[in-house]
């Protein structure tokens, strides 16, 4: 469409009319549903998302690009921000919203942990990004793939990874794979409670060295004793762990006693 992908912001289009059907079908927009769009590039999600709800927001960096999307859609169809999905409040377009994008894949962890912060205004999202991180967030405990990304999101979300999609769907195509996977904030019931920081302090503890112990990973943090008097082996290693065990360890060391 005349429009040269730039590198420096990790674009790759997506193309192909039969993916492109399947995220739409998976998103099933309605009218009234408070979407915002991600990077929508050249607009081939952003069509049929507006077809079927009437209205959309959209965040694109590319000013290139905002130019192209403020020709092609009315205010009325689109509300278009220019500007760094990494810095834009996206808790500011209100309650129950609806997130999809085609995430750049050089920063795609960045940008997940910075939507992580409005789930409480999220109805869900529906994100593209490299297969190899999408089964990294679905990954269960045990697997080679999972780890601290696996945690800090099963914490807050439910996740199905729903369309594998080949570099082939793309113009032009990246060298990696691609997969779309659905987030659905978890409801309070099942949300892990307590101390945010405190939790995100043990994972990021426990994963910095992969193939050690907790024993090790945990030193200073807690203590071989302790850790087995919550039932958790020390002689276990982070990847070994459910978030529920994550959850009761970041608890323990939540208590008034223990961090007197």
């Amino acid at each position: 469409m005349g429009h040269r992908p730039r590198k420096r912001f990790g674009q790759h289009f997506l193309a192909d009319p039969g993916v492109i059907g399947a995220i739409v079908a998976a998103i099933a927009p309605v009218p009234g549903d408070n979407l915002v769009e991600i990077g929508p590039g050249l607009g081939a999600l952003t069509g049929p998302l507006v077809a079927r709800a009437g209205h959309i927001h959209a965040v694109e960096l590319d000013r290139d690009l905002v130019a192209r999307l403020t020709e092609r859609f009315t205010p009325a169809q689109l509300t278009l921000h220019a500007g760094d999905a990494l810095k834009f409040d996206f808790a500011a377009l209100g309650p129950r919203l609806r997130i999809v994008g085609n995430l750049p894949y050089n920063i795609s962890t960045p940008i997940l942990f910075h939507l992580a912060e409005c789930e409480r205004q999220l109805v869900d999202m529906h994100l593209m990004l490299q297969r190899e991180v999408v089964d990294r967030m679905v990954a269960t405990p045990g697997t080679s793939a999972y780890g601290r990304l696996s945690v800090m999101l099963q914490c807050r979300f439910e996740l199905e990874k729903l369309i594998d999609v080949p570099p082939e769907a793309f113009q032009p195509p990246p060298e990696v794979d691609s997969a779309v996977v659905r987030l659905r904030p978890l409801d309070a019931a099942h949300r892990v409670p307590g101390d945010e920081a405190l939790f995100a302090r043990v994972v990021t503890q426990a994963f910095a060295q992969r193939r050690k112990t907790l024993r090790n990973t945990l030193k200073g943090l807690v203590t071989a004793a302790e850790l087995a008097a919550l039932g958790i082996d020390p002689g276990r290693r982070a990847q070994e762990l459910s978030v529920a065990e994550f959850a009761r360890l970041a608890a323990a060391l939540a208590l008034p006693e223990k961090s007197a």
